[in-house]
């Protein structure tokens, strides 16, 4: 260890004691984000018209009265509804990359799991508030300021959620 300018071991800029606050408040700190991520979307919509034309005529003479009619109606009725949810749980380390003029902590961690084949990838980016940060060193997702959470997979299982490129071709020329 490397002695500082003013011969003491410790250097002051960087020390914290046993009993100081441990919470990342530095470049280079590390702390836990806790992603806790639920989803849900729903829409729906409906349709409903009517419309109606009505046209008459009456003529008459001496020896007949003749009535003319003529209608055209239409109506129109249509329903849609979507609806989607999703969910993420998971912990990551992350690392303070830079601490903003605000005083802000900038954050960013990546993770990658292989399970039988199947890699998964974990990213995070964003910015977190010291005091949202817990004595135990850990931040919730929600609690991360343009936060930047992907989740993606590779591998046989992913793989065979992909649509083939046949069906993208065909979906793209609004064949079916």
């Amino acid at each position: 260890m490397a002695q500082t300018a003013s011969g003491s071991m410790i250097d002051p800029d960087s020390y914290r004691g046993l009993a100081a606050d441990h919470r990342a408040h530095q470049i280079g700190d590390t702390l836990t984000v806790v992603v806790t991520e639920t989803a849900r979307a729903t829409a729906s919509a409906n349709t409903d018209a009517q419309s109606g034309v009505q046209l008459s005529a009456n003529t008459q003479s001496h020896s007949a009265a003749h009535n003319y009619g003529l209608g055209l109606a239409g109506e129109d009725a249509g329903q849609g509804k979507t609806s989607r949810a999703g969910s993420l749980q998971a912990q990551l380390a992350v690392r303070v990359i830079a601490v903003e003029g605000d005083g802000m902590l900038r954050i960013r961690g990546g993770q990658t799991v292989v399970i039988n084949g199947e890699k998964q990838q974990f990213a995070l980016t964003g910015l977190v508030r010291s005091e949202d940060i817990s004595t135990g060193n850990t931040i919730l997702s929600n609690r991360i300021s343009e936060a930047n959470i992907q989740y993606t997979g590779d591998g046989d299982v992913s793989e065979s959620q992909r649509r083939s490129i046949l069906y993208r071709i065909t979906r793209w020329l609004h064949l079916i």
